[in-house]
C-alpha cells in the first residue's frame, strides 16, 4: 500500500503530466532502447515510429497519478494493456527496466521541478502499478497455457491457405507445426505474430484480429496490405508479398478483451469500417453457427467494391440467422448497389440500428469517432458502446452529442 504522503505527491504531478506527458514518454523510449536495443524485438515499430505507443503510455501515466488513490479504477484499462502485453511476450524482468527509464525521463523533462521527493515518490508507486501488471500478465499466461491445445509465449505454425479477399486484403490460415489442435477463442480476439524479415536487424510484431468463428482447426487473420509508404506497411506488405504456403511463422496465443459471448441472447450490432470487419466478422459468424435465433444487424462501410472484403460471407451468415439484416456503405463515387453512398451519419443510421442492442465498432479512428458520435446523438448511451483499436489504445475525441 502507498502512504497518504506518497498518494499527495503523485497526485500533484497530473496537472504537469497531462501537459508533459507525451514529451516525458518520447524521451524515455529514446532512452530505453538506446541502452536496451533488445527491446526493439518487442516493441511495434510502426506505432514507435507514428508516436502511437508515446501518446498511449503518456496517457497511463497520467491516468495513474490522477488516480492513484483509486487505482481500481483503471483496473479495465490495466486488464487491455496485460491483455497485448501477454500477446507480445512482456516478462517481469521487463518491469525494472521500464521503471528505471521512466524515472530518468520524468527526471530530464521536468528539470529541477522533479525533486528527490518526486522521483522517490514515483519510484515507489511505480512498483505498486507495476506488481500489478506482473501479477494480472502471469494469470492471463498461465490461463493460455493451460487451455487445452494451449501455450505459454510463442509457437511455430505454418501457413497451410492463403486467400485474397479483395484488391488489399489477403486471408492467412495456420496450422500448429507440431501437429497439434489449436485452442478456442472468443470472437473479437487477436493473435502477435513475430516474424524475422530478412534484411531487418530486429524482429517484427503484429497483432491481428482472429478473422473467423472459433472451433475450427486453423487460425485465421486477414492481413490489409499498406503498401503506400506507411510505417504499418514493412509486416503487411512482407505478408503479401513473400509469406506462401508451408512458410513457418511464430505466434501467440488469443487475446484481447473486445470479445463477444455468442451464447447472448441480447440484440446485438455490429458497425465496421474497411479492414475493421475482421473481428465483426468472426463474432457474426459465430453466432450464425451457435444461435441464430439471436438478432444481429450487420453495417459495413468500404471505400468501393474492389477493397471490399467478405461480402458474400457476411450474406451467407445473414441467411443462416432468424433474426439478420446486413447493410453496406460505399463511397460516393461507386456504382455498385448498397444500402448509403457517403459516410455513415446519425440521419442514415437511425433507420436501421436496433437502439436496443449492444453495439461493437471496429475501424480507423476516425471512423470510429464519427460513428460513435452519430449513434449518441440518436439516442445511443455511452456503455451500449463498445469498440477496438487497431495498435495501443487510443482515446477517441467523442464530444457530447445533442439531439438532431
Amino acid at each position: 500500500m502507498l502512504s497518504p504522503k506518497t498518494i499527495e505527491i503523485v497526485k500533484s504531478t497530473a496537472p504537469v503530466l497531462e501537459v508533459k506527458g507525451t514529451e516525458i514518454t518520447r524521451y524515455f523510449y529514446e532512452k530505453m532502447f538506446e541502452r536496451h536495443p533488445e527491446l526493439l524485438n518487442i516493441f511495434n515499430h510502426a506505432n514507435q515510429k507514428k508516436g502511437r505507443q508515446q501518446t498511449a503510455l503518456a496517457n497511463t501515466v497520467y491516468a495513474a497519478a490522477k488516480h492513484i488513490d483509486q487505482l481500481e479504477l483503471l483496473l479495465p484499462a490495466v486488464k487491455q494493456i496485460a491483455h497485448k502485453h501477454r500477446s507480445l511476450g512482456i516478462k517481469p524482468e521487463h518491469y525494472p527496466i521500464v521503471g528505471e527509464h521512466l524515472l530518468l525521463a520524468i527526471k530530464e523533462v521536468l528539470g529541477d521541478a522533479a525533486t528527490d521527493e518526486i522521483i522517490n515518490a514515483w519510484g515507489e508507486a511505480y512498483g505498486v502499478i507495476a506488481k500489478v501488471f506482473i501479477e494480472i500478465e502471469e494469470g492471463m499466461y498461465a490461463e493460455a497455457e493451460a487451455e487445452e491445445n494451449g501455450w505459454r509465449g510463442f509457437k511455430e505454425f505454418k501457413v497451410i491457405k492463403k486467400v485474397k479477399e479483395s484488391s488489399k486484403i489477403t486471408s492467412f490460415y495456420f496450422q500448429p507445426t507440431d501437429g497439434g489442435g489449436v485452442p478456442t477463442y472468443l470472437p473479437g480476439q487477436y493473435i502477435s505474430i513475430r516474424l524475422s524479415i530478412p534484411g531487418e536487424e530486429n524482429l517484427h510484431n503484429r497483432q491481428y484480429s482472429l478473422s473467423t468463428a472459433p472451433g475450427k482447426d486453423y487460425f485465421r487473420i486477414s492481413v490489409k496490405k499498406e503498401d503506400d509508404n506507411q510505417p504499418e506497411g514493412k509486416v503487411s506488405t512482407y505478408l503479401h508479398d513473400h509469406v506462401e504456403l508451408g512458410d513457418v511463422i511464430e505466434i501467440s496465443a488469443p487475446a484481447g478483451d473486445f470479445t463477444l459471448d455468442i451464447a447472448e441472447p441480447s440484440n446485438v450490432t455490429l458497425i465496421s469500417g474497411g479492414v475493421g470487419i475482421t473481428p465483426l466478422f468472426a463474432m457474426l459468424e459465430g453466432i450464425a453457427e451457435a444461435n441464430p435465433s439471436r438478432k444481429v444487424t450487420f453495417i459495413h462501410g468500404s471505400k468501393n467494391e474492389e477493397v471490399l472484403a467478405f461480402h458474400e460471407q457476411v450474406e451467407k451468415c445473414i441467411e443462416k440467422l432468424e433474426n439478420g439484416e446486413s447493410y453496406l456503405y460505399l463511397d460516393k463515387e461507386t456504382t455498385a448497389p448498397c444500402y448509403h453512398k457517403g459516410y455513415m451519419a446519425a440521419e442514415n443510421l437511425a433507420p436501421i440500428v436496433d437502439k436496443d442492442s449492444q453495439f461493437y465498432i471496429c475501424g480507423p479512428a476516425p471512423f470510429m469517432t464519427n460513428v460513435i458520435k452519430s449513434l449518441m446523438k440518436i439516442g445511443i448511451k455511452e456503455e451500449q458502446i463498445h469498440y477496438e483499436f487497431f495498435g495501443p489504445a487510443m482515446k477517441l475525441e467523442v464530444a457530447e452529442a445533442v439531439e438532431v
